[in-house]
């Protein structure tokens, strides 16, 4: 009797289309989490009511009688920031920590007797009220030499300040305890990879060659839409900023939104009128955050050390809008696939709907819609081709029973973090 067999050929599994999207690592994800840094401007510049240092201030006119960086973190807690991004050292020189380059720096000030250092101070302050902490090292030097990127004039000159900028570097980043971002404005031409391997291994790069994150191209704190948080590999090396953006590209790189709560980066004499309304910055929130970037807003000290208080009040007056318009929602649900539903239960009038994507899996919307149920059916409310991180969607005021998102293009199956409704502003 002979023995028949018969085997069932399986086909292999179709391969995910999403499997060659690139992914953030998890410094990025932390990074993009945070949604909100504070930014803080102080130099030399400060105490000559202008914008840069014209190096005319010895150090000896510098003493910040005021200085108080727990004011500071206060402030940054006020405003909703996760972390602050302090100018540890301008494009004119100074140095805000005890450095062993030069003497162009703190200890040279009468403040504190000479023995002070702000980046202790603020790294202290972050410690204990759990902020993170990050540092803006400007490359260009105008004491030593040095313009935009660090570029000196000859090659003695550039291996002269090359040593001296690392040197600084490895302080900053040794000193003071976890670095969470740092800031190459302008770019970095001097070899620095060793230095933050070793001393910033999780630290987010701003602008340079081993940059992490970039420059959105504005200082208005705005994102376009839509700001993906890709680029081509050979745009990540040569510099980008959003409008770089490519979500089929190979490198994840989003976009950071630098800007000010005055007109200009520094404290003045003169800029007081200039600070932004709690609209005004409402309206940058939604087309940055809401857009799928992180916000870094700039706040000043004047030359007694601390924050306008009128500036301290509008950043907390900010803070508290965010949370009373978005921190807690009607309803909220999550999913996977090409529609996601939410259920209100009853009728409500509804201002905004904030859609995440789990980005861990790579940006994979192209195209969305986002639909309410009212009285008459279902309605489009809003669309767009793309949601990442987050996107905010000004809607109302309408009034839904339910609310649909119908992603109608992606890479692979949409994995949706969060769909959420909120009521009307």
């Amino acid at each position: 009797m002979i023995a028949i067999c018969t085997c069932l050929v399986l086909a292999p599994p179709s391969p995910d289309p999403a499997a060659g999207l690139a992914k953030p690592t998890p410094e990025q994800l932390a990074w993009h989490d945070s949604e909100i840094g504070m930014f803080i401007h102080l130099a030399p510049n400060t105490w000559q009511d202008q914008e840069y240092d014209d190096l005319s201030t010895p150090p000896s006119k510098i003493n910040p009688t005021g200085l108080d960086t727990d004011q500071w973190v206060g402030a940054a807690e006020a405003m909703g920031a996760k972390f602050i991004v302090f100018v540890a050292k301008h494009v004119g020189g100074f140095c805000w920590w005890r450095t062993d380059t030069t003497d162009y720096s703190v200890k040279s000030t009468p403040w504190r007797g000479g023995k002070g250092d702000v980046l202790a101070d603020l790294a202290e302050s972050c410690r204990r009220r759990g902020m993170k902490l990050g540092i803006y090292l400007s490359p260009c030097d105008r004491y030593h030499g040095a313009e935009v990127g660090g570029r000196c004039a000859d090659p003695e000159a550039q291996e002269r300040y090359s040593r001296l900028y690392r040197a600084q570097l490895r302080e900053v980043l040794s000193r003071y305890g976890d670095i969470f971002e740092v800031w190459f404005d302008g770019g970095n031409v001097i070899e620095v990879g060793d230095i933050l391997k070793a001393c910033a291994p999780h630290a987010v790069i701003f602008q340079g060659k081993y940059a992490s994150i970039r420059w959105v191209g504005n200082e208005d704190g705005v994102a376009p839409y839509p700001a993906w948080n890709c680029v081509s590999e050979e745009a990540r090396l040569r510099g980008s900023t959003a409008a770089d953006g490519d979500p089929s590209g190979n490198a994840w790189l989003p976009n950071e939104c630098d800007a000010r709560i005055r007109a200009d980066w520094f404290w003045n004499t003169r800029n007081a009128p200039t600070l932004k309304s709690v609209d005004q910055l409402m309206d940058m929130y939604c087309r940055s955050v809401g857009h799928g970037a992180v916000l870094l807003l700039n706040m000043t000290p004047d030359t007694t050390g601390r924050m306008p208080e009128a500036d301290v009040k509008r950043a907390a007056e900010f803070g508290a809008e965010v949370r009373r318009q978005f921190g807690t929602p009607i309803a909220e649900t999550s999913g996977t696939g090409d529609v996601v539903e939410l259920s209100l239960h009853l009728p409500k009038r509804i201002g905004s709907v904030v859609t995440m994507e789990d980005i861990s899996g790579g940006e994979r919307v192209r195209e969305y819609v986002i639909e309410g149920l009212t009285g008459s059916g279902w309605r489009e409310l809003s669309r767009g081709p793309a949601i990442g991180h987050k996107k905010i969607d000004r809607i109302g005021p309408v009034e839904v029973v339910k609310i649909r998102l119908r992603v109608t293009s992606s890479v692979g199956e949409p994995l949706i973090r969060s769909l959420a409704v909120h009521g009307s502003p």
